[in-house]
């Protein structure tokens, strides 16, 4: 991925989503930035690098597992090659000789043995059964309304997508596993252990954010998409906070026809042009006798916003 006179939100964000990335530097995008961005959990930060600010609010309880390999003067009689933290590597000056920077997850950099090289295929399927996710009591994002939301949402490599009040993290890993970089916030800790969970079962890296929305989100890199779930009273309060920094958009899922309206005119208010349905599905479901019946799941409603171009003033793009 280059970051070479371009923004180094992409280039941080494939880090965090792949196991194995070759960074092209430019002033502006070298170690110091990239190892600050890492380091601290966003691009942000990065671009205020040259060490880690004292007194940083944590963005990732858990740091990212990264190391990276430094190429210095390639060609010359000066040549070398460092291995460095990214805390390590936003703390040096490293001068203008740099010109690529390995980015590596050393527990997953070797992968499965492939037949075709180049990137990882993307995934044959998504909209996974719940089967496939720890979670609780049913409390899952179900897969008929995690593959509107997918299609919605439109994940892919360089993005950066929040999934807000994440339960299981179904949402969360799906994203993942279609390339994005992936952030969960939940408010409960046993939710977030589940989300780690979940995500180590399906070899994804999500950072988890244990914290309530919306104030969970303040110190957050601006996200490309935003998937919020449940439907508590401060959902309103959740999705304008969203909408005013997704950079593509939001959707919602909620079960609550109250709660609708405010949904709307918060996506609305935030300038997204908002559509939205009722998702209502039946399943086959067996009966004795060797027949088959259908059973309802519960209907939700899914909205969603997308940014208007007219509307893109104070969104950095």
């Amino acid at each position: 991925v280059s970051a070479h006179g371009r923004d180094l939100r992409t280039a941080v964000n494939v880090c965090r989503a792949r196991p194995k990335v070759a960074v092209l530097t430019g002033p502006g995008a070298g170690p110091a930035e990239l190892g600050a961005a890492l380091a601290a959990g966003g691009a942000e930060e990065g671009r205020r690098a040259g060490a880690v600010p004292l007194g940083l609010v944590a963005q990732f309880p858990a740091p990212l597992r990264r190391v990276l390999v430094v190429a210095s003067d390639l060609g010359t009689g000066d040549e070398r090659v460092e291995w460095v933290t990214p805390a390590e590597a936003a703390a040096r000056d490293w001068g203008s000789g740099v010109s690529v920077v390995l980015c590596l997850d050393e527990s997953r950099m070797l992968g499965a043995v492939r037949t075709v090289a180049g990137p990882p295929p993307d995934p044959s399927q998504w909209a996974l059964e719940e089967a496939e996710f720890a979670h609780r009591d049913s409390m899952i994002t179900k897969f008929e309304v995690r593959a509107l939301a997918l299609a919605r949402l439109g994940p892919r490599l360089g993005d950066l997508v929040w999934d807000v009040g994440a339960g299981s993290g179904s949402v969360a890993v799906e994203c993942a596993r279609l390339g994005a970089a992936v952030v969960a916030v939940e408010k409960a800790a046993d939710g977030v252990e589940r989300i780690r969970a979940n995500a180590a079962a399906h070899g994804v890296d999500v950072q988890v954010v244990h914290g309530s929305a919306p104030d969970a989100l303040a110190e957050l890199d601006d996200p490309d998409a935003v998937f919020v779930g449940g439907g508590g009273r401060e959902l309103p309060r959740i999705v304008a906070a969203c909408a005013g920094r997704a950079r593509r958009g939001v959707v919602v899922a909620m079960a609550a026809l109250d709660r609708v309206p405010a949904v709307r005119a918060a996506l609305t208010g935030a300038g997204l042009d908002c559509d939205g349905v009722l998702l209502q599905s039946s399943r086959l479901a067996p009966l004795p006798g060797d027949v088959t019946r259908l059973a309802a799941t519960n209907p939700v409603f899914l909205l969603w916003g997308v940014r208007n171009p007219v509307y893109r003033e104070g969104v950095a793009q």
